[in-house]
């Protein structure tokens, strides 16, 4: 893949010139490899533990990690970078990672990619506490992509904003639509595929050959039958507020399991948790989180959902708004500042949204239309209402083509300027 434009690249690059180990994580296809590499120096080693010749042999023998890294740099010169490529097949490498720094923290830069914590955390592997950061990649959001002509210009600043905006030399990502990104997600290398049908063969592959066939090695779940009934019912319900008791009676799964599937999932990176936004003083505010997929295309693949345009007509509000729960979780992670949550209560009353940044309580409702209006804003008028102290704008985020002053507190936003 040529190298594009991504935005965790500038601070990144940064911090991995800083004396620390770096873990990057992320599920599989997301470019982690392709954008450490462009990063690395000319002179750095590469150990790429996907090969099952050297992680055959790294495991047999950890040690030899130490004697490989001791012969770099032996006059203590600038320091040797050594990038370790899916770390977490060979747990044991933790220990020889920290048996160097500890040694001499500057006279390498260790970089270890990795696309699952669950073996490590199984394997009880040391994961460098107080010596590593922590870094997480992301499948693709609107500023990797090319502006899309049709868009206005200059357009409106973003709501939760990552890098600096300036032009880049790396180029970004060929524009796509948002009915193409709502079915077929937003991995770099089906944005960088122009055939549909090739996009479809190679989501579907990755929901049975990663989803499947991946998460049966690393996790060595015990019930595979189970697992993959879960599996498709948690993609079709994703977005959906997670009720143990119900999926365990739709499924015939126990409800433990159950928790413990979601709780893989996330540790390979193919979901995350929404929790219930806690401010609320109202009684029937409910406390249960949602649960989303990674990416919308992996999910409409796992779901057995038809990979083709014509699907959003199907049910565009619930994948719509799954779309703008994966952006702006991706942003605020690449920002490392702010929360995400959102609200429901037992009478009705909900918000898919709420973003939390530096104080500041942000409502955001997501609509299909291309005209909202104040009417679908009348559960973020309530809430303004409630939390006047720490909330004084709410936004609607629907397929406008210009940005909207509804009222003097709410606002309606294109898709694209999430």
């Amino acid at each position: 893949m040529d190298l594009k434009f991504r935005a965790i690249a500038p601070s990144l690059e940064a911090k991995l010139k800083k004396p620390f180990v770096h873990i990057l994580f992320s599920a599989r296809q997301t470019g982690k490899s392709t954008l450490i590499r462009a990063m690395l120096p000319a002179d750095a080693t590469v150990l790429d533990l996907s090969d099952p010749r050297e992680r055959s042999l790294f495991a047999a023998n950890p040690g030899l990690f130490i004697d490989l890294c001791r012969s770099l740099n032996p006059r203590g010169e600038d320091p040797s970078t050594v990038f370790v490529d899916e770390a977490q097949t060979v747990p044991e490498l933790f220990d020889a990672v920290q048996n160097l720094y500890d040694g001499d923290k500057e006279r390498w830069r260790f970089i270890l990619c990795g696309s699952s914590e669950r073996r490590l955390r199984m394997s009880g592997a040391n994961l460098l506490p107080g010596r590593s950061v922590r870094h997480l990649l992301h499948p693709l959001v609107t500023e990797e992509y090319e502006a899309d002509p049709a868009f206005p210009k200059p357009g409106p600043p973003s709501l939760v904003p990552i890098g600096s905006g300036e032009q880049t030399p790396t180029p970004r990502f060929p524009a796509r639509g948002l009915e193409s990104r709502l079915v077929f997600g937003d991995l770099p290398g089906i944005a960088l595929m122009d055939d549909d049908k090739d996009r479809a063969d190679i989501l579907s592959t990755y929901a049975t050959a990663y989803l499947e066939e991946e998460i049966r090695r690393e996790a060595l779940v015990k019930d595979w039958g189970a697992f993959l009934r879960f599996l498709k019912f948690a993609a079709g319900d994703s977005g959906g507020i997670v009720n143990l008791a119900a999926i365990s009676r739709e499924t015939g799964i126990g409800a433990q399991s159950i928790k413990a599937y979601y709780q893989l999932l996330e540790d390979m990176f193919t979901g995350f948790s929404l929790p219930a936004f806690s401010g609320s003083a109202r009684k029937s505010a409910l406390s249960s989180p949602r649960f989303l997929f990674f990416d919308l295309g992996v999910r409409n693949a796992a779901a057995g959902i038809p990979l083709v345009e014509g699907s959003v007509n199907a049910a565009p509000g619930p994948l719509f708004e799954q779309w703008v729960g994966t952006q702006l979780w991706r942003k605020l992670s690449y920002g490392a500042s702010g929360s995400l949550s959102y609200f429901r209560t037992t009478d009705g009353a909900e918000i898919d949204f709420i973003l939390e940044q530096g104080g500041e309580l942000i409502p955001i409702e997501v609509k299909w239309s291309e005209n909202p209006s104040l009417k679908d804003a009348r559960h973020l008028k309530t809430f303004i209402a409630e939390h006047g102290g720490s909330c004084k704008r709410g936004y609607i985020v629907s397929r406008c083509p210009y940005v909207l002053s509804l009222d003097n507190a709410i606002t309606a936003i294109p898709w694209w300027a999430l």
